[in-house]
Order: C-alpha cells, then sequence, then structure tokens
C-alpha cells in the first residue's frame, strides 16, 4: 500500500479525496462532529502539499436519487470554518463536469462534488461510473475507512483508473487495529455490547483465539443470561440465537479464553425510570434490564486493571438514561486511569460507543478512537475490505 504523506510531488496536482463526512444531520444541523475533525489532518497535509482537493463523499441513503435534506452543503459550511478556507460545492451531474473547469480560479483550493450516492452507479460500483470520476483528478487517496467494507465506484473501482494511495486517517486506522489482532501486547480484554449477538458473532468468534477476555454486555447479554437459565422479564432478546452462545462457548473452552457476562444488573420498568440494582435471578417479568450492576462494573475493572490491550465495541447499557449510564460511564473511567499511566493500549469503536466518550468528553483519552462501524468489525473478523485491497 502507499501512503499519501509519502508522496513527494502534488503541488498542483488534482486529488480525489475519499472521505466518509457521513455524519447526522437533524433539520440540515450536524449533530456530531466527529467525523469532520478526523478528516482535517489530511486536509492540512494536503493545503501544506499545494494540491488542489477534490472531496467525494456521501451522507445518509439516498438510494441514487437526488435528496437535498442529504445535500453535503451543511459540511462544507462546516469544514470553511474549520480550515479557514473557501469551499465550493459543485451540484453539477458528474457526467458533464469537465476537469479543466474545475480550478480555474487560483484561490480555489477545496471543491466538493454533491452527495455521491445520488447516483445509483456508486453503490452498483459502476466501472464507467468511476472512469468519469477519475477523468477529474491526477490521483486517488482513501481516506474513509469506514467505506472500505464497501465496494463502491468512487471507494474501490476508481483505482483501476487512477494512481492510488491511502490517507492519514486510514493508515491510522488499519495500525490501530493492527495492535489488538497482530502486534497484541497481552493480556488483551475485547467488551462487546449492542443489541444483537448475531451481528457481533463473527466478531467474537475471529477474537477469541487472540484476546483473554471477552466481556459481553449491553441488550446481547440478555441472551447470555437468559440461556444460563435467568429471567430477563420483557428486556431486548434476540431469538434463534442458542447455537451460535454454545459456539462461543465451545470455541472459548478451547483457547482458554474467558467468556465474562453480567453477575447482577440494573432495571428499570420501561426506558424513563428510576434504576433498581437486582441480582439476576431477582429480574420481574416486568422489568427492562438496562444496565449492568455494580458486583459486575467491579468485575469489569478487575479485568480492565490486569489487561495491557483492551478492545471497546458496544455501550454496557442504556447511557442516553443517566440513571443506565454507570456501567459505560464506570469502564470509561478505568480505561482513561489505564490510559494516564500508560498501562494499556485501548482502541474504541462504534457510532455509540463514540456518543458514550462525547457525553464523557472522552474521546482523547483513548488511544484510538474509530468511527468506522461496519469496516470496523469486518477487519477484526478479518475480512478482505474491497476499498483496502484495491489499494495493495
Amino acid at each position: 500500500m502507499r501512503y499519501i504523506k509519502d508522496h513527494e510531488n502534488l503541488e498542483g496536482k488534482i486529488v480525489l479525496l475519499r472521505l466518509d463526512l457521513n455524519v447526522p444531520l437533524k433539520n440540515r444541523v450536524i449533530t456530531d462532529e466527529t467525523r469532520i475533525n478526523k478528516i482535517l489532518p489530511v486536509i492540512n497535509l494536503l493545503i501544506k502539499k499545494k494540491s488542489k482537493i477534490l472531496i467525494v463523499s456521501h451522507v445518509g441513503r439516498p438510494k441514487g436519487k437526488i435528496n437535498n435534506d442529504l445535500s453535503l452543503k451543511p459540511i462544507c459550511e462546516n469544514l470553511e470554518a474549520k480550515t479557514s478556507q473557501k469551499i465550493k460545492l459543485i451540484k453539477d451531474d458528474i457526467y458533464k463536469i469537465n476537469k479543466d473547469d474545475l480550478f480555474k480560479n487560483s484561490k480555489d483550493k477545496i471543491i466538493f462534488l454533491e452527495n455521491i450516492r445520488f447516483y445509483k452507479e456508486e453503490e452498483n460500483n459502476d466501472a464507467n461510473f468511476s472512469k468519469n470520476l477519475a477523468e477529474l483528478a491526477d490521483i486517488f487517496v482513501n481516506d474513509a475507512f469506514s467505506c472500505s467494507h464497501r465496494a463502491h465506484a468512487s471507494v474501490s473501482k476508481i483505482t483501476e483508473f487512477l494512481p492510488s494511495f491511502a490517507g492519514l486517517q486510514l493508515e491510522n486506522e488499519i495500525s490501530a487495529l493492527k495492535k489488538v489482532t497482530t502486534e497484541i501486547k497481552k493480556p488483551v480484554t475485547c467488551i462487546v455490547g449492542g443489541s444483537k449477538i448475531s451481528t457481533k458473532i463473527g466478531l467474537i468468534r475471529n477474537l477469541i483465539p487472540k484476546f483473554d477476555n471477552i466481556i459481553i454486555v449491553g441488550a446481547m447479554a440478555n441472551n447470555i443470561l437468559n440461556h444460563k437459565g435467568n429471567p430477563i422479564g420483557k428486556s431486548i432478546k434476540e431469538d434463534n440465537c442458542e447455537t451460535a452462545i454454545n459456539e462461543i462457548f465451545k470455541i472459548a473452552k478451547k483457547y482458554s479464553c474467558s467468556i465474562n457476562y453480567p453477575e447482577d444488573v440494573v432495571v428499570g420498568k420501561n426506558m424513563d425510570d428510576r434504576a433498581v440494582i437486582k441480582e439476576n435471578c431477582e429480574v420481574a417479568n416486568d422489568d427492562l434490564i438496562l444496565d449492568i450492576g455494580p458486583k459486575t462494573i467491579k468485575k469489569i475493572k478487575d479485568i480492565i486493571e490486569r489487561s495491557k490491550t483492551i478492545l471497546w465495541n458496544g455501550p454496557a447499557g442504556y447511557f442516553e438514561n443517566p440513571n443506565f449510564a454507570k456501567g459505560c460511564y464506570e469502564i470509561t473511567k478505568k480505561i482513561i486511569e489505564k490510559n494516564e499511566k500508560n498501562q494499556i493500549y485501548s482502541i474504541a469503536g462504534g457510532g455509540d460507543t463514540i456518543a458514550v466518550l462525547n457525553q464523557m468528553n472522552a474521546l482523547g483519552n483513548f488511544n484510538f478512537v474509530s468511527t468506522a462501524g461496519g469496516a470496523f468489525l469486518e477487519y477484526l473478523e478479518g475480512k478482505d475490505l474491497p476499498g483496502i485491497k484495491a489499494l495493495n
């Protein structure tokens, strides 16, 4: 893989920069700027190297149709303020844009193409569309790791038509994930949460042979508790996952990996209720399990204390209600404590996990925070990512 930071002569070159600026929008207002902040280093590098930056990204799922609510305009305005650069948004049809018309004004340094998913050819990985896109630039840079599990035109197919390089964020992402997969400092622990165990089974299966501890929390832990004969009331539970759970424990036994799940829980009658701590066996029929209990928190903190590497994907409870956020907060505080002493390498990933860290203003207290969702999980599952494969 070639890296754009090592390219010596970018002056005057048009760099087609694929970013993931799929930020949450509410009434066209950005509600979380994390993904925008993460791409500032590559923008600044390309400005410093005096290249002309042509940005390609997407927002939402317009399914190949123009949707003004999913325009990149709010992102352009946000990036203008962050970079102190005037940014032009081109809404013209990509098939009708001429490369020579793009940077006619010498003051133009950054140009955005409108939401690339307004074209159905993008998600179809259309070769002709990729070729047209490639004709607008001299060099392609993928700095969208979080899109790299998609075989899309502006992610993988385009590399057949332009000299292609990895961006700074993509390089950082792969480097961090290698540290929990191939360059491991043991003991290594994975905290995995979320609502569905089926979406994480591949991750757990792949990590068990490499990890010392897997800690299962959040709604997916309800399946384990129920499997072990504990009542879970009206809590979220996934159907038809008995085989997957049996497989987890069977593989873990083979590789001497410790599988941990809640020893006590925090419940409410609804999502807005107050918190009540209960032993696993005490959960009533009308209870919702919404967080881990104090005994479980202590056990997890003890495991973190003994760990040298930690990977966290998925919250421990319904953190949106502060009454059920203690599990997440205590896990975060313990990891930060170890990080400050330089005793652990910590990676967090996934939208909900980032939301937890944002609530605690703790994004900067982890060694690496991944904004990728599907790509993050698929890489850890050992899958080939089309966008990465295309760069190699």
